[in-house]
């Protein structure tokens, strides 16, 4: 099967993915084979390629991969061939430390991520742990639903944790995949939302989807946020958006890796603000964000590239150049 394979990481610039003609994979006890049909190209990616993510080298990238059951392994239950689904970032957890007892697997220790761990979507085909794979919303095609099943979960999961209340004003501090997801969601709450990104195109695909506003991380909305997420894996945002949180506001951190945080007054911080990170998600989350998508539905701006041109991709995304989400076309 032909893939994009990792084998040393470096510098996007680089070009570090490789085609390569892998043995066809099949799925092992409580596992599914997928034959790959698009796969998202995710800011985690890059740093993935980079090194500033640790993974298993040479590796398959690929964490929001869609497509059909090609072979169901002995144990699955509720999955068959043919169907529509998805894979994202979690691959597997303990099941049986504190955290994945109380509701968050995202922070299980033994926790092991699509892409990183296990050959992921860059790829004709991939295996997958049957309980982390999701079935695809009616109306989505593979293509539709790839950017959902990270920058959409993800996503959801980082307005839910900025505590944003219906109605209220929601700051989104870059404007990428997973934020272009997150206006949808937060519209549909009826939040006012303001978008803070320097990329005048991006300003634009927010106020086609409905912010009030669209600026600069440094310009004044000209009113105090109720909460705010930032998407951008630059810490000097934070002290910036911390001066636009109203008193009480929360400020959810969505990256997997960030820069530094530069130090700030106290007084930023002051008024019971909180600062709070997001770390990767849950099934759960999957499973509401899904049924959630489908009923506004949430539909994902996507700019298609060949499996070959990965690596296009992902330059594109450090870039900063992706109109909504990128995408490859695999099927």
């Amino acid at each position: 099967m032909k893939a994009m394979l990792l084998r040393r990481t470096g510098r996007a610039e680089e070009r570090l993915l490789e085609p390569a003609d892998l043995p066809e994979p099949h799925p092992g006890r409580e596992q599914v084979a997928i034959a790959v049909e698009a796969c998202g190209v995710c800011r985690t990616d890059l740093h993935i390629v980079e090194g500033e993510v640790a993974a298993r080298l040479p590796i398959v990238p690929g964490h929001q991969a869609a497509g059909r059951v090609v072979e169901v392994g002995a144990g699955v239950a509720g999955l068959r061939e043919s169907d529509l689904v998805g894979v994202g970032w979690l691959s597997t957890t303990c099941g049986t430390c504190a955290f994945c007892a109380s509701g968050r697997e995202n922070l299980c220790r033994d926790a092991t991520f699509t892409g990183r761990d296990f050959n992921g979507g860059y790829a004709q085909r991939m295996v997958a742990d049957a309980r982390y794979v999701y079935p695809l919303p009616a109306g989505f095609s593979a293509t539709d639903a790839a950017p959902l099943l990270c920058a959409g979960i993800i996503g959801y999961r980082s307005l839910r944790l900025s505590e944003i209340k219906p109605g209220g004003r929601l700051g989104l501090i870059g404007f990428g995949a997973s934020a272009h997801l997150a206006i949808q969601v937060a519209r549909h709450w009826g939040c006012a939302v303001y978008a803070f990104t320097r990329e005048e195109h991006h300003r634009r695909l927010a106020l086609d989807l409905g912010a009030v506003w669209a600026g600069e991380a440094t310009d004044d909305p000209g009113v105090p946020l109720d909460a705010a997420v930032i998407f951008a894996p630059a810490g000097d945002l934070v002290p910036q958006a911390l001066a636009r949180l109203d008193r009480g506001g929360t400020l959810a951190v969505n990256a997997i890796h960030m820069s530094p945080i530069p130090s700030f007054s106290y007084d930023a911080l002051y008024h019971e603000r909180t600062v709070r990170s997001v770390a990767n998600f849950t099934r759960r989350d999957a499973e509401d964000f899904l049924a959630l998508a489908a009923e506004i539905p949430v539909r994902a701006d996507v700019e298609r590239f060949p499996l070959e041109e990965a690596n296009e991709a992902l330059l594109r995304v450090k870039q900063g150049a992706v109109h909504g989400a990128a995408v490859l076309v695999i099927g």
